[in-house]
C-alpha cells in the first residue's frame, strides 16, 4: 500500500514537471547534448532528423506569416537550438556511418538512406555537386547577406536610438500620447535594437553551420574508406560508393533544414518596416502597379519570338501577365470610381459640425507656456538640450524641493507672438515674458560689471540683469572671464521656475490637498482621521498649506505639519494663528533654509520700538484681528526697511528680518508687497541649533 502510494506521488510530481515549459525545454537542451556523447540507434537517428526538418519548415512558415520582426524576437535563440540539435545529429550519424555503414544503406538509417537513394538517384558524383551547391546557396548567397542586412540594421537601429526616443518624450509632452504608449514605445524601440544586434551575432551560427557540415562531410568519407578498407575488408570501389553515398546523403538531411532556417532569417531581417504578412507586401506591392507588369508581359512575349528561344513558356508567361495586368488595372479604375462617387456624397451630405461641449471651453491650464515660432526648434532640438527634458527635470526638482508634485506644463505655439518671444501663463493669466535669441548663448557677469564681449545687449528675464546675447563661439571665452553662460531653454526653464514658485500656492488646488493625504504612509492616517474633519476641513488645511507654500518654505514634511495643525486647532480656529505655530514646528527647517555659505543666519531686527508700533496697531480680536497702522508710519516703516535690505545688498548679503511671533505675520504682509524675496522669521522659528548673526536693526 505504502509502495502505491509512493508511485502515485511521483507520477503526480513528474506530471506536473511535464505541465512545465521550461522544465521542458531544459530537458530538450540535455537531450541534445548526450546526442553529442552518448551513440544513437537508427531508429532514434530517424525520428532526430525528421524532427530537424519539421521544426525548419515551422519556422519558414512562421516567418512567412508573421507581420512585424519583433513578433519573433526569440528568433536568435531558436536559430542556436536548431543548429546545436544539427551538429549532434550530425555527430550521431556520423557513428552510425562509420560504424554500420558497411552493413549496408540502412545501417544509418532511412532517412538518410533516402536522402542518399532519392537526391542523388543512386549516383555519388551528383549527391555531392547538389550537396556542393546547397553549401554555396546557404553560405555564401543567403547566410552572407542576411548577415550583412542584420549588421546594418543593427547600426542604423542604435545610431537612429536617441532620435526616435527623444521623439517619444516630444509627443509625450506636447500631450499626443499617454505615458503608458510612451513606455510601451520605448520598450519596442529597446526589443527593436536588441533584436537586430542579436540577428548580426546569431547569422554566425549559420555561417558556422556550413563550414561544419563541408568538414564533417570531408571526414566522413575519408575516415569511411579507410575504416572500409581495413576494417571491413572492402575494396576501394565499394568503400568509395558506400560510405561517399550515405555521407552525402548526411550532409543532404542536414543542409535542406539549414537552408530552411537560413531562408527564415533572411526573411526577418528584410521585413524592416514591413507591418504586413509577406504575400501581403508582395502582392500589394509587385502587383499594384498594372502599367509595370503590362511592360514587363510586353518583354517577355518578345522573347518568345525571338529565334532559338522556347515559344511556348515565354509566351505563356507574358501572355498571363499581361491578363493579370489589364484586370488589375480594370479593378483599380473601379476603386477609384467608387471613391470618387462616395466622396461627392459625402461633400453633398453636409454634416453639422458637432459642438465642442462647453466644459471644454471652461476648462483652463494651470501652467502653460507659449512660443513664438522661432523659439520651436527648442522643443525638438536633436543636437542641443531640449526644453520638454529640462521641463521634466523641473517638476522632478520641484516635487523634491516643495513637496507636491505641480500640474504638468502645457507647451503651445503662438503665431500671434513675436518669433523669438515667450510667455508664461498661470491660470490663464500672464505671469511672465521674455524675447530669446536661438543658436545664441545668454551671458552675464556675477560681479555686475560691463561685459565686453560682442553682441547683443539685453536684460536677463527673470530677474532683469543686465545680460548679452553671444555667438556659441564666444562660450569659452566668456567662462574664461568668469561670466555666467546660459542657453536659452535654460533661460526659459529658470524664467518658469521663479513664476512657478511666486504662485506655487495658487497650484494647491483642494483636491491635491486631498491627494497628499491619501499618499501618505499608512502609519499616519490615524492622525489624518483624528483631525480631519474634526478639528480642521480639507479647505482649511489647504490655507495652512498656501501660506506656507507663499513664503516658499516645503510642505515635504507633511506630517510635522499635522501635528503641529492638531496642537494649534486645540487652542484656534484662526487660520494665520495656526499657520504660525506650524511654522514654529518647521524651525530646524527654516533655520536651516536661512542659513548662508557661512553657516549662521544673518538677522536684521525689528527695534522695540518697531515691535511696540506694530502691537498697538492690532484692531479687533480673536480670528478678527488685523493691522490699522497710520499711512504716514506705515511709509516710514517701509522707507526704513527698503534702504536698510539695500544697503546689505550692495555689500552682497541677504539677510533675514526677525521679529516677535505676534507681529510677523502683519509685517510679513507689508514687506511682500515690495520686496516679496525678503524673509520674515519670528524668534519661536529659529532653532536652538542654529547659528546667528545680527547684521542690524530698523
Amino acid at each position: 500500500m505504502a509502495a502505491n502510494d509512493t508511485a502515485q506521488a511521483a507520477w503526480g510530481r513528474f506530471n506536473k514537471a511535464l505541465r512545465r515549459g521550461d522544465v521542458i525545454l531544459a530537458v530538450g537542451v540535455v537531450a541534445i547534448m548526450l546526442m553529442l556523447i552518448l551513440p544513437l540507434p537508427s531508429w532514434l537517428l530517424d525520428m532526430g532528423l525528421a524532427l530537424s526538418v519539421t521544426v525548419s519548415v515551422l519556422i519558414l512558415m512562421v516567418s512567412l506569416f508573421i507581420e512585424k520582426p519583433l513578433q519573433f524576437s526569440s528568433f536568435p535563440t531558436v536559430l542556436l537550438l536548431t543548429t546545436l540539435i544539427r551538429l549532434s545529429l550530425n555527430l550521431a550519424s556520423t557513428r552510425l556511418i562509420l560504424g554500420h555503414g558497411h552493413e549496408g544503406p540502412e545501417g544509418a538509417g532511412q532517412v538518410i538512406a533516402a536522402f542518399a537513394s532519392f537526391i542523388m538517384s543512386g549516383n555519388f558524383v551528383i549527391g555531392i555537386i547538389v550537396f556542393i551547391i546547397l553549401v554555396i546557396v546557404n553560405f555564401v548567397v543567403i547566410t552572407k547577406g542576411s548577415g550583412r542586412i542584420a549588421e546594418v540594421a543593427a547600426r542604423f537601429t542604435l545610431d537612429g536610438l536617441p532620435g526616435k526616443q527623444m521623439a517619444i518624450d516630444a509627443d509625450l509632452s506636447a500631450g499626443l500620447i499617454d505615458e503608458q504608449t510612451a513606455k510601451k514605445r520605448r520598450s519596442e524601440l529597446e526589443q527593436e535594437s536588441q533584436f537586430f544586434g542579436a540577428m548580426d551575432g546569431a547569422s554566425k551560427f549559420v555561417r558556422g553551420d556550413a563550414i561544419a557540415g563541408l568538414l564533417i562531410t570531408g571526414i566522413n568519407i575519408v575516415a569511411g574508406m579507410i575504416i572500409g578498407m581495413a576494417q571491413n575488408n572492402l575494396t576501394f570501389a565499394q568503400a568509395a560508393d558506400i560510405y561517399t553515398k550515405l555521407t552525402v546523403g548526411d550532409g543532404l538531411v542536414t543542409q535542406v533544414p539549414a537552408l530552411l532556417v537560413s531562408v527564415a532569417a533572411g526573411i526577418l531581417v528584410t521585413k524592416a518596416g514591413v507591418t504586413e504578412t509577406v504575400d501581403k507586401a508582395l502582392g500589394a506591392q509587385l502587383g499594384g502597379y498594372p502599367r509595370a507588369m503590362g511592360t514587363a508581359a510586353g518583354l517577355i512575349t518578345m522573347m518568345a519570338i525571338v529565334p532559338g528561344m522556347p515559344f511556348l513558356p515565354f509566351f505563356v508567361l507574358g501572355g498571363g501577365m499581361g491578363l493579370a495586368a489589364y484586370f488589375i488595372d480594370k479593378q483599380q479604375r473601379i476603386k477609384a470610381e467608387r471613391e470618387t462617387i462616395e466622396a461627392d456624397e459625402k461633400a453633398r451630405q453636409t454634416t453639422p459640425v458637432a459642438e465642442e461641449p462647453i466644459s471644454t471651453a471652461l476648462r483652463i491650464d494651470t501652467v502653460r507656456l507659449e512660443l513664438g515660432y522661432g523659439l520651436l526648434q527648442m522643443i525638438n532640438n536633436p543636437k542641443g538640450v531640449k526644453l520638454t527634458d529640462q521641463i521634466k527635470s523641473l517638476r522632478r526638482a520641484m516635487a523634491s524641493e516643495v513637496g507636491f508634485v505641480m500640474p504638468s506644463v502645457r507647451i503651445q505655439d503662438n503665431m500671434q507672438l513675436p518669433a523669438n518671444a515667450y510667455v508664461v501663463y498661470i491660470k490663464e493669466v500672464e505671469s511672465g515674458r521674455g524675447d530669446l535669441r536661438p543658436n545664441h548663448l545668454l551671458i552675464m557677469d556675477p560681479r555686475g560689471d560691463e561685459i565686453t564681449l560682442p553682441g547683443e545687449k539685453t536684460k536677463e528675464p527673470t530677474f532683469g540683469l543686465p545680460a548679452m546675447w553671444v555667438e556659441p563661439t564666444n562660450r569659452e571665452e566668456a567662462l574664461f572671464r568668469g561670466y555666467t553662460v546660459v542657453d536659452p531653454p535654460t533661460v526659459v526653464t529658470t524664467h518658469l521656475t521663479e513664476v512657478i514658485k511666486d504662485n506655487m500656492a495658487e497650484m494647491l488646488s483642494h483636491s491635491e490637498t486631498q491627494k497628499l493625504l491619501d499618499e501618505m504612509d499608512k502609519e499616519h492616517q490615524k492622525l489624518i482621521a483624528e483631525l480631519i474633519p474634526a478639528q480642521i476641513t480639507i479647505g482649511g488645511l489647504q490655507r495652512v498649506l498656501q501660506n506656507l507654500l507663499t513664503e516658499r518654505i516645503s510642505i515635504r514634511d507633511l506630517p510635522t505639519i499635522l501635528e503641529g495643525v492638531a496642537e494649534a486647532c486645540g487652542h484656534t480656529r484662526n487660520v494665520t494663528m495656526i499657520t504660525e505655530h506650524v511654522r514654529a514646528r518647521l524651525a530646524r527647517q527654516i533655520s536651516d533654509n536661512n542659513t548662508g555659505p557661512q553657516g549662521f543666519i544673518p538677522l536684521i531686527t525689528l527695534s522695540p520700538e518697531w515691535e511696540q508700533a506694530f502691537a498697538e496697531s492690532l484692531v479687533g480680536q480673536g480670528e478678527e484681528k488685523q493691522l490699522s497702522m497710520p499711512p504716514s508710519q506705515l511709509q516710514d516703516f517701509i522707507t526704513r526697511t527698503r534702504q536698510s535690505f539695500e544697503r546689505f545688498a550692495m555689500q552682497g548679503e541677504t539677510p533675514v528680518l526677525l521679529t516677535s511671533p505676534m507681529v510677523r505675520p502683519y509685517v510679513r504682509s507689508i514687506i511682500e508687497r515690495f520686496r516679496p524675496v525678503t524673509v520674515v522669521m519670528s524668534q519661536a522659528e529659529i532653532h536652538p541649533k542654529a547659528k546667528i548673526k545680527t547684521m542690524g536693526q530698523i
